[in-house]
């Protein structure tokens, strides 16, 4: 009969594509964990793996079985979930991946006071993009994910939380800084400032205004930078514009040499919580939502606020 520890070895493999290494996250040794995913091999009688692939990967079937023991091993962890969840006092594991786009300015806003009421919750959080954190996730890796949505990716649950503006940050010798109002097709020009690709805020503003960066002739140089903040000195130093989402939007930008303007008709970035079909820590999901919540302004919680702007 095939035990639960057996399913637990597959799926180690298949999501690290290493007997040695699947074998340490386990804790056993290498020889002990091949010779029971051989043994289920046997008494399934089809082959999980191709061994003779490196890195390995799953047959045909395996996949198929995979899957499934995915599913077995998330089930099994919500017994202990649903413990948990009895106590009184919030105890467990989570681990949280976050868009570069929104880390260094969400994290601050809440990660401390979540920590400080859930002492007994050991939270890791990782800075990724968007398709990374879809990957670790659907490794079980990661437990949620705080991105921008709709993803429409298989498997994957959105939870909306809060609408971001999209707001121009322009040099004020560019002649948009004195534009009393601004379309999105105004920006659709070679001043713009992007973000590298793989960003989905780079992805947004470039559906936004239909954007092909062919030129980047009005600009002193080409450069597509991971990080906002960049992108901001940029535009103080060199001209141009560029777009920034809502809570990037600081002190420290108010200046003399840079703007922030809206649009006429405002664009907002949807985010969410996203996490497998397999989540089983439902507790924390909940709480960490609540957290955000209440540390953002109630008009950012309204999807009416603006026109969400998709990605993919």
């Amino acid at each position: 009969m095939i035990s639960l520890v057996q399913l637990e070895y597959v799926v180690a493999v298949d999501t690290y594509r290493h007997f040695v290494t699947a074998s340490e996250k386990c804790f056993v040794t290498q020889p002990t964990l091949s010779m029971q995913i051989k043994k289920m091999e046997e008494e399934l009688e089809v082959m999980i793996f191709d061994r003779s692939k490196h890195p390995i990967v799953p047959t045909e079937i395996g996949i198929n079985i995979i899957s499934q023991a995915r599913i077995i091993i998330a089930e099994s962890k919500k017994i202990k979930e649903l413990v948990n969840d009895s106590k009184t006092s919030v105890t467990g594991d989570l681990t949280i991946g976050i868009i570069p786009s929104l880390a260094p300015y969400l994290l601050p806003l809440f990660i401390g006071n979540f920590t400080n009421k859930y002492p007994h919750v050991h939270l890791k959080v990782i800075e990724l993009l968007t398709e990374d954190i879809v990957v670790e996730m659907k490794k079980d890796l990661i437990d949620v994910g705080i991105l921008v949505t709709p993803l429409n990716e298989k498997g994957i649950f959105e939870e909306p939380i809060f609408y971001e503006k999209m707001l121009l940050y322009v040099n004020n010798e560019n002649p948009l800084a004195s534009k009393p109002g601004i379309n999105t097709l105004d920006i659709a020009t070679p001043d713009l400032w992007l973000l590298s690709k793989g960003h989905c805020f780079r992805s947004q503003v470039v559906n936004l205004c239909s954007y092909q960066a062919n030129s980047k002739e009005d600009l002193p140089f080409e450069y597509e930078s991971g990080s906002l903040e960049t992108l901001k000195r940029f535009v103080e130093k060199e001209g141009g514009y560029t777009l920034l989402p809502e809570l990037s939007i600081g002190d420290d930008i108010q200046n003399s040499t840079s703007s922030i303007k809206e649009f006429n008709t405002t664009p907002v970035r949807e985010v969410s919580l996203v996490y497998s079909r397999n989540y089983t820590k439902r507790r924390l999901l909940d709480l960490i939502a609540k957290e955000i919540k209440n540390a953002l302004p109630a008009e950012m919680l309204s999807k009416d606020r603006g026109q969400i702007v998709e990605w993919k």
